[in-house]
């Protein structure tokens, strides 16, 4: 979408009306001046994955008065989002940035940050670190492995084949930690059973994509999950293979209502009410954000018509640990599929260990390399 077909889509919703729970001057101003808001895709908003799941979220924050959302999808990971941010930050008066996509946080989103100090940037999933990046950036993200896990269970469950099947974009630590917690929620159903991962080496590659689905299910597996930003050529070719399918980043089951068990969703309008309420507060910027399922920050789509009672008892039971925080992905003992040791008996990797997110391994059950 161009610049000008982007403004002409923006909607204005109505100013704040009441300011009496806003204290002092700075938030009298904040109440009476509408926070313009700028959320950038790297794909089309409507693409049934990672880039909707946003969009929905920015849906919801449309709703909320006070408030001026621009957004502008297709915005490629290059010294484009740059121009983009610039262009929201200059003619839109946008104090606060949303750029979603893996790759606009490093040089992107740092350099833009460093060059307007009085503007908010939080990205979706980057590593900031205190003392090395600007106090006005910031990242936030999921513990979307938590639900993967349950994605799991429910295919450890539905699987006859033993085999099931995880089609990734690429190896970085995000998507190692999505593909074990799905492998070790099917190994806590079945421990014998295996997961098959290809890697297409790019987050929106439909060829690509639809060659590994065909492959996986050549080979026999039956239940497919994913980690790519739309993941609707996956659920549709294997769904058209006779496989059963667990979503992800946002619900998938229209597209294939029968195949479709449950799926990891986001729930991304928990983590921007929190960032957006600091901005009108005056609070500090959250500079590392992070939740589950707990926080609300993930959630589970609803089961689809083949998901059997013992599947739902076992996924249910689970995510009630989850939400009472009780539960542990993680544990030892814990082997990759090389058979070296990566946990040993008794040691735990809670969800707010940084370990976690430079995960660099497949346990053991992962058929793949990369």
């Amino acid at each position: 979408m161009d610049k000008m077909n982007r403004r002409a889509s923006l909607k204005t919703l109505a100013a704040v009306g009441a300011t009496g729970a806003l204290g002092g001057l700075h938030g009298l101003a904040a109440a009476q001046a509408p926070l313009t808001i700028g959320v950038i895709y790297v794909g089309p908003r409507d693409d049934y994955g990672y880039n909707q799941a946003h969009a929905q979220a920015a849906a919801e924050v449309k709703k909320m008065p006070g408030i001026k959302v621009v957004e502008e999808e297709n915005v490629p990971e290059t010294a484009a989002v740059q121009k983009s941010m610039t262009g929201m930050i200059m003619q839109d008066g946008a104090k606060l940035l949303f750029p979603t996509s893996f790759g606009y946080f490093d040089p992107h989103l740092l350099a833009l940050a460093a060059k307007y100090p009085d503007v908010r940037f939080s990205h979706c999933g980057g590593m900031w670190t205190e003392g090395k990046h600007p106090k006005n950036a910031g990242s936030f993200f999921g513990y979307i492995d938590e639900a993967q896990f349950l994605n799991g269970v429910v295919a450890g469950h539905l699987s006859k084949s033993g085999k099931i099947a995880f089609v990734a974009a690429k190896p970085i630590p995000q998507v190692l930690r999505n593909i074990n917690a799905f492998t070790l929620g099917a190994r806590s159903v079945k421990p014998g059973i295996t997961c098959s991962v290809i890697f297409t080496g790019d987050w929106s590659m439909a060829v690509k994509e639809a060659e590994a689905t065909n492959s996986l299910a050549d080979q026999g597996c039956d239940v497919f999950t994913m980690h790519v930003d739309g993941p609707k050529v996956i659920v549709e070719t294997a769904a058209k293979r006779g496989k059963m399918v667990c979503g992800y980043h946002a619900s998938q089951a229209k597209l294939a209502p029968q195949a479709y068990l449950t799926g990891a969703e986001w729930n991304w309008i928990t983590a921007y009410k929190t960032i957006i309420d600091a901005a009108r507060s005056g609070k500090p910027h959250p500079n590392f954000l992070r939740g589950g399922m707990k926080e609300g920050f993930v959630k589970m789509s609803a089961y689809g018509p083949a998901v059997t009672d013992a599947a739902k008892k076992q996924a249910d039971e689970t995510k009630a640990k989850m939400l009472a925080g009780t539960f542990d992905i993680f544990k030892g003992p814990l082997k990759d599929n090389k058979g070296k040791e990566v946990l040993a008996a008794g040691q735990v990797q809670k969800q707010t260990d940084l370990a976690l997110e430079g995960m660099n391994y497949l346990v053991e059950g992962v058929q793949g390399s990369f």
